[in-house]
């Protein structure tokens, strides 16, 4: 009887001892699930993050986002760099008119007039046509041809009516043609669509001195606090204008030795041993936007008392 009895209530025993065992493998094995499950989230969350942040990656690297960038080394005057990320930038993504326009634009800077007007020309029958007629307005000017230079600049002009850097630019070629009356309306353009740009400042007080309006000239570079040696150099340019400049001093063509000094807003420096003063001239100048190739002359004289500057050069944002 009392094996009995043991066995009678061991039973209970062993049914709540293997209901305690079933009962810690059941919540053994959901906490093991919930272990996988906390791990499967975990793995999500950072397969997502990865996902995205490839997502942001790809998103700039874009062409447009290049594009920017190759402008930006350009207004750092990093032009050399330049056409070797056009290139990279091209192959990825083909030819297009903007990476043409910048490597017209990157080909004159450094020189290559050539190569350079025939990347111009390939702009005439895209909607960037006003960046090609400009760029080829500016390498008749650097030829000396200011007649061919006028009526390029007015071709951009009619695609481009308020880009005040290029009326200037058509301006001083119109000036530089003989074509005197015709550049006041585009001098005066400028300087009221753009009256802080001291290239339209100083191409419009070129044309008031040419026209015996010196009292008025002096007034404008005086307002606008025009240093001395800038005004030296348009009175300068006005006297050349007037008596004729020789063919030699006639919008010098960019050369490596000119790109160089070319790399920062300054003007083409003249030494003492110089006959005479070099004019103002169209030079190369740069793209900064969608409104047309922002270029033009500028007289921004240097900051170094070691060289007298008369001929302005152009600077990351055109020709004033």
């Amino acid at each position: 009887m009392k094996t009995l009895h043991f066995c009678m209530r061991s039973r209970p025993a062993r049914r709540l001892l293997t209901l305690t065992a079933a009962t810690l493998a059941i919540t053994g094995c959901a906490g093991l699930k919930d272990q996988y499950a906390a791990s499967a989230d975990a793995q999500q969350r950072m397969a997502a993050e990865a996902a995205a942040d490839t997502k942001a990656g790809a998103s700039v690297d874009t062409q447009a986002t290049y594009l920017k960038l190759v402008e930006q080394m350009q207004k750092e005057d990093l032009w050399f760099a330049s056409l070797a990320h056009i290139d990279a930038l091209e192959q990825r993504w083909g030819v297009s008119p903007e990476s043409t326009r910048t490597r017209a634009e990157a080909l004159r800077q450094t020189g290559q007039a050539a190569p350079a007007e025939a990347a111009y020309k390939r702009l005439l029958g895209t909607p960037l046509a006003s960046a090609g007629y400009r760029g080829l307005g500016l390498l008749a000017g650097t030829r000396g041809n200011y007649a061919e230079a006028v009526q390029l600049l007015m071709q951009a002009q009619r695609r481009t009516p308020i880009d005040a850097l290029l009326l200037s630019d058509l301006g001083y070629a119109q000036l530089r043609a003989g074509q005197i009356e015709e550049a006041r309306l585009p001098l005066m353009q400028a300087l009221q669509l753009r009256p802080d740009s001291t290239q339209a400042q100083a191409n419009l007080a070129l044309y008031l001195v040419v026209t015996d309006q010196s009292e008025q000239a002096d007034r404008l570079m005086e307002i606008n606090r025009m240093p001395e040696v800038t005004r030296t150099a348009v009175r300068q340019a006005a006297q050349q204008l007037r008596t004729g400049a020789p063919a030699a001093m006639r919008g010098a063509a960019l050369t490596p030795e000119s790109a160089r000094a070319a790399v920062r807003p300054s003007v083409t420096s003249v030494t003492a041993d110089d006959a005479a003063p070099l004019p103002l001239a169209l030079k190369p100048s740069r793209w900064s936007g969608t409104g047309g190739m922002r270029t033009a002359i500028q007289l921004n004289p240097p900051t170094s008392d070691s060289a007298t500057t008369l001929s302005p050069t152009s600077t990351s944002r055109g020709i004033p």
